[in-house]
């Protein structure tokens, strides 16, 4: 791999073995970044034991990295509750607030390449399904909102993952095509939603996603520490 410079500015600019020209990064957030994947368990679950169910792993699987009202239709169908998806996200963002100061951690490696990030220039934005009222408190408990150009959540967009709305519009706040960008996604509706933006689309699993179909991404990473990344991108690595 070998870096060139932008000659129209002094910004990053890559080319990756492939031919790729990279210029910018997007991440996902839930369960990429934080585990808030396990603190959306434990809401979830609490939510449905108030209605006489348990949360399992094949309803989290059929709602991960959707836009609220598909995630919230997901649970009312699978259950046949009497909610409206509107009420269930409320009384889910409630408990969510709850949780993030005991449970909230950020994930592995997340650190470390944010500083190599910033360190070689490399703009970055958020695009995530998850609402405002989540995101910012999230971030702001590690002190991260002014580290991204932009920040998109589900309220910024009118089609949710997989459409490849969001990741569309956060390289366009980064001033990039979205083939220009190399995003971080754990689920596979993020990934798809990646993959149809053009980007170059890195997976990283979770736990919680380790058997998602991820056949889209250009690589799945072990963790955002994976060295695959540093190297993908041509920066070094602490």
């Amino acid at each position: 791999m070998t870096d060139q410079k932008d000659t129209s500015s002094d910004s990053y600019c890559h080319q990756t073995a492939d031919g790729r020209t990279l210029r910018g990064v997007v991440f996902d957030m839930d369960g990429l970044m934080f585990n808030s994947e396990t603190i959306y368990d434990m809401v979830g679950d609490t939510l449905l034991q108030r209605r006489g169910y348990r949360f399992s792993k094949e309803l989290k699987d059929a709602m991960m990295g959707l836009p609220p009202e598909k995630t919230f239709g997901v649970m009312i169908d699978w259950h046949k509750l009497d909610d409206d998806w509107k009420s269930l996200s409320v009384e889910s963002n409630e408990v969510f607030l709850t949780l993030i100061d005991d449970h909230l951690e950020m994930m592995p490696g997340l650190a470390e390449l944010l500083d190599a990030l910033e360190a070689a220039g490399i703009p970055k934005a958020i695009g995530t399904s998850s609402s405002i009222q989540l995101a910012h408190p999230c971030l702001n408990k590690y002190s991260l909102i002014e580290r991204f150009t932009a920040i998109l959540t589900c309220e910024s967009i009118t089609r949710g993952k997989p459409n490849p709305e969001i990741y569309e519009k956060a390289a366009a706040k980064l001033g990039l095509s979205s083939r220009e960008v190399l995003i971080f996604e754990d689920s596979h509706y993020g990934c798809r939603a990646a993959h149809a933006a053009g980007a170059l689309t890195v997976a990283v699993p979770g736990e919680h996603s380790m058997d998602h179909d991820f056949s889209m991404a250009d690589f799945v990473a072990n963790s955002l520490a994976d060295p695959r990344i540093y190297e993908t991108l041509g920066i070094s690595q602490g």
